[in-house]
């Protein structure tokens, strides 16, 4: 019975270390690691928000400035752009196994991720499903980074998935320090983010009414 109990407790004790197992951040910079911890861990857990704000790209086929409206409820978001590229409208909503796309002018597109439709339709390879983390400032926990924190220990530049991402400048907002100025740099791809507008909140929480939004 005791060895029994031994081999049953050593199987739940060795998948409960391979579930804890994560992708390593590789950390340098002014910051310090354990204030690093500090600063995230109320980001993770920040699951709703509205984002009004303006949006650069540059392509090699074209380039353009517009407007952004995000709203993100937990892994459901809805994310607009209007003008960008002389291309008018686009809207793109979903949640994970299940995206639609709708551009002005040419009609609705549906896929399993939002970096499928944006190749297919906009010509974009933008990884949407990262940008949910890089936003908030920290770096999508399904893969290796590398993170250059500031002397406050927030990112200030993050190397991820062939992507590098920096942080410009941040806001305080509903007790959540958040950048409101990002930069991306992808393969024949960057984009520039501007927040005028962040309205933070965590699930369950009521959502206030948010100066231009889009209903």
């Amino acid at each position: 019975m005791f060895l029994r109990n031994l081999v049953v407790f050593s199987l739940i004790a060795l998948l409960a270390g391979c579930a804890g197992i994560g992708p390593r951040e590789a950390v340098e910079g002014q910051g310090n690691t354990q204030q690093w911890n500090l600063n995230k861990a109320p980001l993770g857990q920040l699951d709703g928000w509205e984002i009004n704000g303006k949006v650069g790209i540059r392509a090699p086929r074209d380039s353009g400035s517009g407007t952004l409206y995000w709203l993100q409820r937990q892994d459901y978001y809805d994310i607009r752009l209007s003008g960008p590229l002389g291309r008018g409208a686009a809207r793109l909503t979903g949640r994970p196994g299940k995206v639609s796309l709708e551009v002005a002018g040419q009609g609705k597109y549906d896929a399993d991720s939002p970096e499928t439709l944006l190749q297919d339709q906009l010509g974009w390879r933008l990884p949407v499903s990262n940008l949910v983390w890089w936003v908030r400032g920290l770096p999508a926990p399904q893969s290796k980074s590398r993170l250059t924190l500031d002397g406050n220990s927030r990112l200030a530049r993050l190397e991820q998935d062939d992507w590098t991402v920096e942080y410009l400048s941040y806001t305080e907002q509903n007790g959540y320090t958040l950048p409101d100025r990002i930069k991306l740099h992808g393969k024949d791809l960057d984009v520039t983010l501007v927040v005028k507008d962040w309205q933070p909140r965590r699930l369950g929480q009521a959502a206030a009414p948010t100066p231009g939004a889009v209903p």
